[in-house]
């Protein structure tokens, strides 16, 4: 029963995670929305049920918070029974131009994030009937892109994380699968970089921050029951692209 169902989102302020947000609650799930921009997370979920959806303040390289968090939500909601591993960083450089703390603080919310997450929420997730776990990465984990080492190199790393993840987590009854969104209209890509990317698409078009979400929603319903390891590409055809 979806009115069973509770999803922890990350990166829930703006963009696709608010996207996801209001897709889970469309679908009767009660959501715990979560984001480090807490101030514009509130103004986000403030028209949404109110006894649906909850905001929490979260930095998701923080065990300690998430910890808290997810301490919070079970509390609040009785259980918890999907983990969308939103948030995520764009961060671009050159090779000779990155820097050590660049790279790493791309890795640490991209990838230490998500497996922060998985690691907090396990016990719960085993718990519950039907538990999922959705990962947001990137066609930047198919093809590469110039000047996204450490972008790149993170979401290829959160790929791995998921396929290992599901092989160790089906005997639980736990799925774990993955979104790979391509260019998006977020605020994570400027109104130049939109543009730019619209006029080389294949359809004319980058995505719409709920088409992201439908596929995530998919993924956390009963209608993927039988789907672990899977790689949802979600890009228009980008990833089709050569050069």
């Amino acid at each position: 029963m979806t009115a069973d169902r509770v999803a922890l989102v990350t990166g829930a302020a703006r963009g696709q995670g608010a996207a996801i947000v209001a897709r889970l609650l469309q679908d009767g799930l009660r959501v715990a929305a979560c984001d480090i921009r807490f101030e514009e997370l509130t103004q986000t979920v403030a028209d949404l049920d109110a006894h649906r959806v909850v905001a929490y303040d979260l930095d998701v390289t923080s065990a300690e918070q998430w910890s808290a968090t997810v301490d919070s939500v079970v509390t609040r909601f009785g259980t918890l029974t999907a983990l969308v591993n939103n948030a995520g960083v764009l961060h671009r450089a050159s090779l000779s131009e990155e820097t050590a703390v660049g790279f790493e603080s791309s890795w640490r919310v991209n990838c230490l994030g998500p497996f922060l997450g998985i690691q907090t929420a396990l016990p719960h997730l085993r718990a519950a009937s039907g538990a999922s776990i959705v990962n947001t990465c990137s066609t930047g984990a198919i093809r590469p892109f110039p000047g996204h080492s450490a972008y790149g190199s993170s979401k290829w790393a959160l790929r791995g994380l998921t396929q290992v993840a599901a092989v160790e987590l089906a005997p639980a009854g736990v799925r774990v699968n993955a979104v790979f969104p391509g260019p998006v209209d977020t605020p994570m890509l400027d109104e130049g970089t939109q543009s730019r990317l619209a006029r080389h698409a294949l359809m004319g078009r980058i995505g719409k921050p709920m088409e992201i979400a439908d596929a995530v929603a998919f993924l956390v319903s009963d209608h993927a029951t039988f789907i672990t390891g899977s790689e949802l590409i979600v890009d228009g055809g980008q990833s089709l692209q050569i050069g």
